[in-house]
């Protein structure tokens, strides 16, 4: 139970970072779309290496479950459960948006008119997804001390390189999209970005395994 409490605290703090960050940007920058992404980018790296510092020796800190999967299929943790993995990640990722708009003041629960359809955003989940899980494999077998900066510096560079700002989270996407704030996503425009990180995890996966020694 300290495992799924940890994915659930982790990743709902996550979620209200990136969602409260995206609020608190908007209204401080007067339409500078850029200052906005900036300050998003830098305060949810920032959050992703705390909350990997402090929660990896409980759950392993994934808040992702793609993470979750690949770690499962490497039989680096128990089968059995990543199921409550799943179901932690899921629904504490919901319970940082609704957090997030109830700091700000807003309807908890938002339907998000944010357009992501593009194919070039599609490529550039697989991308981010991608990246995240050949810094978290390689990172972890080379320097695991330093493998909460690596993957909080990834993330804030890839919020810039790709094309999507990088969510490589199913279950960050589809919170997000019950969100109509800077960090929303269509809810139409989810199936597709989830379709792009499972496929990008996997590819990940394949690559590492063959890259990197036996864990």
């Amino acid at each position: 139970m300290k495992r799924f409490a940890a994915e659930f605290v982790g990743t709902a703090l996550l979620l209200a970072t990136v969602v409260g960050s995206g609020i608190m940007g908007e209204s401080l920058a007067a339409g500078n779309a850029a200052v906005v992404l900036l300050a998003n980018a830098i305060a949810t790296g920032a959050a992703l290496y705390v909350l990997i510092l402090g929660f990896a020796p409980i759950s392993g800190a994934h808040f992702n479950p793609v993470v979750s999967l690949i770690e499962a299929a490497f039989r680096r943790m128990p089968r059995a459960q990543l199921p409550w993995y799943l179901v932690a990640q899921i629904a504490g990722a919901l319970a940082g948006v609704v957090l997030a708009h109830a700091m700000f003041g807003l309807d908890l629960v938002q339907h998000s008119q944010h357009v992501r359809a593009t194919h070039g955003e599609l490529l550039g989940e697989v991308v981010a997804t991608f990246g995240l899980w050949l810094v978290i494999a390689t990172s972890s077998r080379a320097h695991p001390a330093a493998t909460p900066a690596a993957v909080a510096l990834y993330i804030v560079a890839a919020y810039w390189f790709t094309s999507s700002t990088s969510f490589a989270n199913p279950a960050v996407t589809l919170a997000r999209s019950f969100s109509d704030t800077f960090a929303g996503i269509r809810g139409a425009d989810v199936p597709g970005f989830i379709a792009a990180q499972l496929g990008g995890g996997a590819l990940a996966a394949g690559f590492t395994a063959r890259l990197l020694p036996k864990a």
